[in-house]
């Protein structure tokens, strides 16, 4: 199936639904006349008559209402699935590398990670305690901190 598939299919049921090219064609945004060729052409290629139309009304035959009942739930799916894909990159995501200090490590992050977990579920933070200098490129960490001696 090609995207063009997917976009006459969603224009048949425009169709179906609004019972009428004219109102299905402005939910679309395309004009009347390419919608009616859309439409016409998807029945050709399948065989079958999906619409019966006259000069007042637009109705869908028995075959189109089996494509309805199917078409409805895919397409539907779909948006769900970019939806959701779409809300990925507003969210934050994947793994932090992070070296403390044990002390640093028990008294400053272990109190905020349940607060910080619930915040970004979808963060695994991989945390490393040491508590000698370390080179956070070399060590290929993300972020670590030192405590400062007085």
């Amino acid at each position: 199936m090609q995207l063009d598939d997917l976009n006459v299919l969603a224009a048949f049921l425009a169709v179906a639904e609004e019972r009428s090219f004219t109102r299905a064609a402005k939910r679309v945004g395309v004009s009347r006349s390419a919608l009616s060729h859309a439409v016409r052409g998807l029945e050709e290629r399948i065989g079958v008559r999906l619409l019966s139309r006259t000069t007042r009304s637009v109705a869908p035959t028995s075959a189109g209402e089996q494509l309805i009942g199917r078409l409805r739930p895919a397409l539907g799916d779909v948006a769900l699935v970019l939806d959701e894909i779409a809300g990925l990159g507003e969210r934050a995501a994947g793994r932090i590398r992070l070296v403390a200090p044990r002390v640093a490590a028990k008294m400053v992050v272990a109190p905020k990670l349940e607060e910080f977990t619930c915040a970004y579920p979808d963060i695994v933070l991989d945390i490393t305690t040491d508590d000698s200098p370390l080179d956070l490129v070399a060590g290929r960490f993300d972020a670590g901190f030192t405590l400062a001696s007085s």
